[in-house]
């Protein structure tokens, strides 16, 4: 078991999210990095799909109540363990009474915890990951206690080597594929759009990030229609939203362009007054 002494400032339990559900309105939810959650559980030997602590800008402080592994990627919060000082993006093993914290944000903006074997907490609609009104709670509460697995006698710490990618973290290009309602776009729209470099404004967070400034607008509405994370809407007022991996399955703002998978990854770990800008792939 892992205790949660503090939560820090938005810690989740979170995998690759629901998959299937968006008809009925259910959002895909999951890691907002899923490159860094995939780092972590590779370095331990699990499934991709395990469960990890997402945290956001603060870590959390957690106590173990049993022997076993853990790893840490993403941003880097100067964790410790005991105090002391330990590695990122490498396995780590704990034992039954430490307890990890963090610091200093360096670099990033949101760190993922994985454990040996993942978290157990509640599966609903095949995921772990939080998301209310699916799950009881939106974010981990201080005392709460994590169900995990204890480390096996005799379970071999030694994993393949693996090269891992920081450059994204401070990556400020947004890779996109033309949204259904681009082609709407003037052809100065379009140059527009992918020359300018945005600002990301303070509304953000798991749902949707917008961005600062304004872009002409004098598209009709649509019918509502889906979107799902990486989409770009276009609203009335010219506002650019990002939605992430919270976000509604349907809208009716114009969808101009859809992030790339690793895109996502590099916008989860952006947070206010950074910049980003759109590079179309053909």
């Amino acid at each position: 078991m892992v205790k949660v002494l503090k939560p820090g400032l938005y810690s989740t339990v979170q995998d690759f999210g629901r998959t299937g559900y968006q008809e009925f309105g259910v959002p895909y939810s999951g890691t907002m990095d899923h490159y860094a959650a995939k780092i972590v559980n590779m370095l331990l030997g699990n499934d991709e799909n395990a469960a990890v602590i997402e945290m956001t800008m603060t870590g959390a402080s957690l106590q173990f109540e049993c022997d076993t592994l853990i790893s840490i990627s993403g941003a880097n919060m100067s964790p410790e363990l005991n105090k002391k000082n330990i590695p990122i993006n490498k396995a780590v093993a704990v034992k039954q009474g430490d307890v990890l914290s963090f610091g200093k944000l360096q670099s990033g903006f949101r760190s993922y915890l994985g454990i040996l074997s993942g978290f157990k907490t509640e599966k609903i609609l095949n995921s772990r990951s939080m998301y209310v009104p699916i799950t009881h709670a939106q974010v981990l509460k201080k005392g709460e206690i994590l169900p995990v697995e204890n480390l096996p006698f005799g379970h071999s710490r030694k994993h393949a080597q693996i090269k891992i990618d920081k450059s994204y973290l401070s990556s400020e290009t947004l890779e996109v594929f033309k949204g259904p309602e681009f082609d709407r776009l003037t052809i100065t729209q379009q140059k527009t759009l992918l020359k300018t470099k945005f600002s990301i404004s303070k509304d953000n967070n798991r749902m949707a990030y917008q961005l600062e400034g304004r872009f002409e607008n004098k598209l009709d509405p649509i019918i509502t229609s889906a979107v799902m994370p990486g989409t770009v809407q276009l609203t009335p007022s010219g506002k650019l939203i990002i939605l992430m991996r919270d976000c509604q399955t349907t809208g009716g703002y114009p969808r101009v362009l859809q992030l790339a998978d690793n895109a996502l990854n590099v916008m989860a770990q952006k947070f206010t007054g950074q910049t980003v800008s759109f590079m179309m792939l053909l």
